[in-house]
């Protein structure tokens, strides 16, 4: 015979992770084999050696700015309005570091590129990448990656090279790039050049960028007006390749490492791993269940929301890498605001995938109710903080509400043991406790996810107790 009051059940505290078990409740197939790198590429130790050497100067400057901002009025060094480093503190670092301030400024961008420092309203605080660096080789390895992401950043485009042409150069470039990894060894400049043309005609002709009523011109004329009014295409494929050798990806022409010349392009071990990585995650998109490169943000969250972590974070940054910036975190953060809870969790899973250039939309989502503590949780794991931690920035009433919000996805996707799981990891001490605080915090799925509860749980009495306050919470009772 049970008890007819509820007995203090108590819980038991441990470590919240909302959003991991919200993926358990519907992660059911079996983690996939990792892909295999090419053959002779080294180690993930030696490329991470090599991403250090690449940018030692980088993360030399991002400690001295650390340093120096310790000790600075409001406790770090401020970078000027377009983000550079000012010309009195670039002087400091030359003096300090015994370099140019030329060498001190490129150091610089490399630093803000890789994720060694990070511009928080002005103020550069060193990005967790930096605390990290003498000892996490996929962290060093992840800024090099960011580094040569950003590979047209590393040398002013040539004289007289228009805005329009440079794009097309830059959108060209994951072709040639292919090639070259491809090759397994240099590959001619001419090659290089014609395949850059070819391309660049391809993008021309698929924009149809014809005036009304004027004759439509062909690739080829387009192509040729577009190079006579600036730099040709044969300075724009030098200027990409001296860029990507000045961010480590290329061997220099005179590199020890292959016997080529200048008017040969070949790729560092760093430069191989790295688009071999790239391919990997396409085609692990591509062969998705829902196709999701092409998909809209909700059905790619969907179609990973059964993949493990690891092919899930592939799957989003192949997602990003085909859209602008802004556009795939406002999608992202669309899908967040509606109604599917486990959808809303993974959307802040993509965003930490898309880091520093979504912090101000998600700081602004902050304001939203429904986003407040998704959001918080984000903010302070891009800044450093421990994720095991993070979830001690959110109040009594927060951490409820995504109790709350949590147990929706569960009880949407999962199975019924899982949500009788999550009440471990709720923030009160007791079950009556916990009845009281989500009765209050006023989810708007409390009573679903307080009618699956009492369904799935073995104890009647507790059972019964949770079926009598989601009835409270219906008829608006205390």
């Amino acid at each position: 015979m049970t008890s007819r009051t509820p007995r203090d059940s108590r819980l038991r505290l441990v470590r919240r992770q909302p959003v991991a078990a919200a993926r358990r409740a519907v992660t059911t197939r079996a983690k996939r084999p990792a892909p295999r790198p090419p053959e002779g590429t080294p180690p993930p130790a030696e490329l991470a050696r090599q991403a250090r050497a690449v940018l030692a100067g980088a993360a030399r400057l991002a400690r001295w700015a650390d340093s120096v901002g310790a000790g600075a009025a409001g406790g770090s060094l401020r970078a000027g309005p377009d983000g550079a480093l000012p010309k009195a503190a670039a002087e400091r670092a030359a003096e300090a570091l015994g370099l140019t301030p030329h060498q001190v400024r490129i150091d610089w961008d490399r630093a803000r590129l890789a994720g060694l420092v990070e511009l928080h309203d002005g103020l550069a605080r060193p990005g967790w990448r930096l605390r990290a660096w003498d000892r996490d080789d996929t962290a060093v390895l992840r800024g090099w990656v960011a580094l040569f992401d950003a590979w047209s950043l590393a040398r002013p485009a040539p004289a007289g090279a228009g805005p329009a042409i440079v794009a097309e150069v830059v959108e060209a470039l994951p072709q040639l790039l292919s090639l070259l990894h491809l090759s397994a060894g240099p590959v001619r400049l001419p090659v290089l050049l014609d395949m850059l043309d070819q391309r660049v005609a391809e993008l021309r002709t698929e924009r149809c960028e014809v005036p009304y009523g004027q004759d439509p011109a062909g690739p080829d004329e387009a192509a040729a007006a577009g190079d006579a009014a600036g730099a040709s295409l044969a300075a724009l494929l030098d200027w990409a390749l001296d860029a990507l050798r000045t961010v480590g990806a290329l061997v220099p022409p005179d590199g020890a490492e292959a016997a080529h010349d200048a008017s040969e392009a070949q790729l560092t071990p760093l430069g191989n791993w790295s688009v071999w990585v790239k391919l990997e995650q396409i085609c692990v998109a591509a062969q998705s269940p829902a196709g999701n490169i092409e998909q809209s943000a909700e059905a790619m969250l969907r179609g990973c929301a059964r993949l493990t972590p690891g092919p899930a974070r592939a799957e989003y940054r192949a997602w990003l890498a085909a859209r602008s910036v802004g556009a795939a975190v406002e999608e992202l953060l669309t899908v967040a605001r509606g109604e599917d809870a486990l959808l809303r969790g993974l959307a802040f899973e993509a965003l930490r995938a898309v880091g520093a250039p979504a912090e101000a939309a998600v700081r602004a989502a902050a304001d939203e109710p429904g986003l407040r503590p998704y959001a918080l949780l984000w903010l302070v794991e891009h800044e450093g903080g421990d994720p095991e931690t993070a979830p001690d920035v959110l109040t009594r009433e927060e951490s409820t509400w995504l109790w709350v919000d949590t147990a929706a996805a569960v009880a949407d996707h999962g199975e019924t043991q899982l949500l009788v799981r999550h009440l471990d990891s709720a923030v009160q001490g007791s079950v009556p406790r916990l009845l009281e605080e989500v009765r209050a915090v006023g989810h708007p799925r409390t009573v679903q996810v307080l009618v699956a509860l009492a369904a799935a749980h073995p104890d009647p009495a507790l059972a019964k107790a949770v079926r009598r306050a989601a009835f409270q919470v219906h008829t608006g009772g205390i």
